[in-house]
C-alpha cells in the first residue's frame, strides 16, 4: 500500500467525525446556528477584538470550548492577549523558518492520522536538535505555523491531535534551550491560546537528564493537561495502550516505515496557506 501523501484535509468532516462532534462537543444543526449567532453578537458588541465573524472562523473558536458561546469569545480574547504577549510570533510566515523546516530534523506532521483518526505531530528534541543552528523560539514559531494549518482542517477540529515528544539523546545543549521563559510560553500557548482540542502528549525515550527538563514544566502544567501527559521512556508497549502499532512508524515499534524527522514536505503546504496565515496574524486586540 502507498504511504499517505502530506496534504491539509479542508473538506467537510466526515460522518463519523461528525457523529463524534454530535456526542463530545453537543454539535447538532440546532445548537451550531444557536451558538453561531450568540459569538457574532458578543463579537459585534465587544469593541476590544478584531477577528473574522464569518461561520468557518467561528467554529475553529466553537468547537474546542463544546459550542458554548461565552467560552469561545474568552478563547478568543485570551488568542489576542498571548499575541500580545509574545511578540516573536507577531507576522511569522513559513519562510521565516525556512531553514528548520528544510534543513533540519526536529519537528514532523505524520501523513497518515491515527487509529482514532487524530492528527500526529513528532517532535525530536533530543540529541537531533541542533542547537546551534535552530534555537526554542525557532521551534516554537513552527509549532505555531502548523497549529494554523491544523485548525483549518474540520476532521482535525472534531478529533483533536496526539503529540510524541522525542527526547532521544538529550543532553546540556538542548536542556540550556529548554528555559522556564520557554516552557511558560509553550504551556500558555497550548493551555490558553490554543483553538485545537489536544487529547494526548506522549513522551517517549527520555534519558534520565529529561529529570531537569521536567522540573522547569511542571509548575506550570495544570490538571486538565496533567491528566493526558503520559511517559513511556523506551517501552514502546506503554505507547502502544494509547497508539495502535498500525498507525507509527518503526521509530516507535509501529508497523509503519521508519519515520523522517524532517517537515520539508509540509513545507510546500504551509506555503500554500501563507494568506490564512497572515490574516490569522492580523487578528487580535483592536490596537
Amino acid at each position: 500500500m502507498a504511504s499517505p501523501k502530506c496534504r491539509l484535509e479542508r473538506e467537510p468532516p466526515s460522518a463519523e467525525a461528525l457523529e463524534i462532534a454530535k456526542n463530545e462537543l453537543r454539535e447538532t444543526p440546532e445548537v451550531v446556528q444557536e451558538a453561531l449567532k450568540k459569538l457574532r453578537e458578543l463579537i459585534e458588541n465587544d469593541p476590544t477584538i478584531n477577528f473574522r465573524t464569518d461561520d468557518e472562523i467561528l467554529i475553529i473558536f466553537l468547537r474546542p470550548c463544546k459550542f458554548y458561546p461565552e467560552s469561545a469569545l474568552a478563547l478568543m480574547k485570551r488568542v489576542a492577549d498571548f499575541k500580545d504577549k509574545y511578540t516573536l510570533i507577531a507576522g511569522v510566515r513559513p519562510d521565516d523558518e525556512k531553514s528548520l523546516i528544510l534543513e533540519h530534523k526536529t519537528v514532523n506532521i505524520m501523513a497518515n492520522r491515527d487509529h482514532k483518526g487524530r492528527r500526529v505531530l513528532i517532535a525530536n528534541i533530543g540529541g537531533s536538535w541542533d542547537t546551534k543552528n535552530i534555537s526554542g523560539d525557532q521551534i516554537f514559531r513552527l509549532f505555531y505555523l502548523i497549529h494554523v494549518g491544523a485548525m483549518l482542517e474540520p476532521e482535525t477540529q472534531i478529533r483533536g491531535v496526539v503529540v510524541i515528544l522525542d527526547f532521544d539523546g538529550l543532553g546540556m545543549r538542548q536542556v540550556a534551550q529548554l528555559t522556564p521563559s520557554f516552557s511558560m510560553r509553550l504551556l500558555n500557548f497550548i493551555q490558553e491560546a490554543m483553538p485545537l482540542r489536544l487529547k494526548e502528549v506522549h513522551i517517549v525515550k527520555q534519558p534520565f537528564i529529561f529529570n531537569v527538563v521536567w522540573k522547569v514544566f511542571q509548575p506550570f502544567i495544570r490538571e486538565k493537561l496533567k491528566s493526558r501527559l503520559f511517559f513511556h521512556g523506551s517501552k514502546m508497549e506503554s505507547l502502544h495502550k494509547h497508539l495502535d502499532p498500525s498507525c507509527l512508524p518503526a521509530n516507535y515499534g509501529g508497523k509503519l516505515p521508519p519515520f523522517d524527522y524532517s517537515s520539508a514536505d509540509w513545507y510546500p503546504i504551509l506555503k500554500g496557506i501563507e494568506s490564512n496565515v497572515d490574516e490569522w496574524n492580523s487578528w487580535g486586540n483592536k490596537k
